[in-house]
């Protein structure tokens, strides 16, 4: 049972994702996460007060079990599946996170900085995590769908705005990160 607790393998990984996106592709549906945000304010009754709202939720129940296979599977593998609560980065990642103030880096998967429970005692912290969710909601809006939904449906059909919108993803991201973190956490 050793095989439960170890990475698998980036093939198995990824055949697994290939039969997924396949079988997808097969019935006619697209994957995506950020659209289930959609259906569930439809869900709520968005759909009174925005036309960007109204539209049949139900033909999305499908991924909404998406969603819940994500959250259960995610439960599982971090309580039941995850034998070191440390992270492998190199080296030199945990030691330029530390100046930057992230002493859990290397040692928790979510740094304690910004998402432990003193995080909403922190201004700074509570700020940073307003901010990057309007941003990310904004951009998968923008974007007309997430990373999930561009990086693996839209690339898997070849879709040319899905390419030009993961790059703008990682761009993004890299930005960010070579950018703005030191500015922010200097």
């Amino acid at each position: 049972m050793d095989w439960i607790t170890q990475t698998w393998p980036w093939y198995v990984s990824g055949a697994a994702i290939a039969v997924s996106m396949l079988l997808l592709l097969l019935v006619g549906k697209n994957f995506g996460m950020s659209s289930n945000l959609r259906t569930l304010c439809t869900i709520c009754g968005a759909g009174n007060s925005s036309e960007f709202f109204r539209f049949d939720w139900k033909e999305q129940r499908w991924n909404l079990i998406v969603v819940l296979g994500a959250v259960i599977g995610g439960f599982i593998a971090a309580n039941y599946m995850t034998p070191d609560r440390a992270v492998d980065i190199n080296p030199d990642t945990v030691a330029e996170l530390k100046t930057l103030g992230f002493e859990s880096a290397g040692a928790e998967y979510l740094p304690d900085e910004l998402y432990g429970s003193g995080a909403w005692t922190d201004p700074k912290a509570i700020v940073l995590l307003a901010l990057g969710g309007l941003l990310v909601g904004f951009g998968a809006r923008y974007a007309g769908g997430c990373t999930s939904g561009h990086a693996i449906s839209g690339l898997s059909n070849l879709q040319w705005p899905s390419l030009l919108a993961v790059i703008g993803f990682f761009a993004g991201g890299l930005v960010m990160i070579y950018l703005f973190y030191p500015i922010i956490f200097g």
